[in-house]
């Protein structure tokens, strides 16, 4: 199944997860810890309201600045755009954003990628052709799967599961962007 029909699918926890973990993985662009998101995390596993973590993650996370890259602001916008409520209709327009915007990061970032813009690979991948996919995008679209897929199968159950593929690939991410900060001097 696409990714694509996967959102389509998805109830409200599992809209709440994709989304929170696009966010979550994309959070080394915003210069934020491995903690900031997990309040967040907490209130989608125990179906409370997550207003106060999601102002306390922007606070700490802090505006978008014009001064940023275009990853950086895609990761801003996907925090700035998260739905106070948890409603399905709005998180399933913020899911399908962050899936978006989060494979849109991750070819930006991408060293094999060939420096367009590649919406047309992202939209690509999403649908289900994954040929050519550069590796970083490709990994990413692997992870916002099989995230979706944990959460559908095993429920709250799969919560842990899911943050931990989440937390690999912020790994990831960091590491590609320490290794760019590197190169640029």
């Amino acid at each position: 199944m696409s990714l694509v029909e996967l959102i389509a699918r998805a109830g409200e926890r599992g809209l709440a997860v994709s989304g929170l973990a696009c966010l979550d993985r994309c959070v080394p662009l915003l210069g934020g810890d491995d903690e900031v998101l997990r309040p967040l995390w907490a209130s989608v596993a125990e179906g409370s309201d997550w207003g106060v973590g999601l102002e306390k993650a922007r606070g700490a996370l802090g505006p978008e600045d014009s001064d940023e890259d275009e990853a950086a602001r895609l990761a801003h916008r996907m925090l700035d755009e998260a739905p106070a409520e948890r409603t399905t209709e709005a998180l399933r327009a913020w899911a399908d954003a962050c899936s978006v915007a989060s494979l849109r990061v991750h070819r930006l970032l991408d060293p094999a990628a060939d420096g367009a813009d590649g919406a047309g690979d992202v939209e690509a991948g999403r649908t289900g052709d994954v040929e050519d996919l550069p590796p970083l995008v490709a990994a990413e679209l692997r992870r916002q799967t099989v995230v979706l897929e944990l959460v559908a199968e095993h429920g709250a159950n799969g919560l842990r599961r899911a943050l931990d593929v989440s937390v690999e690939g912020r790994r990831v991410l960091s590491a590609v962007v320490s290794r760019r900060a590197r190169s640029r001097g």
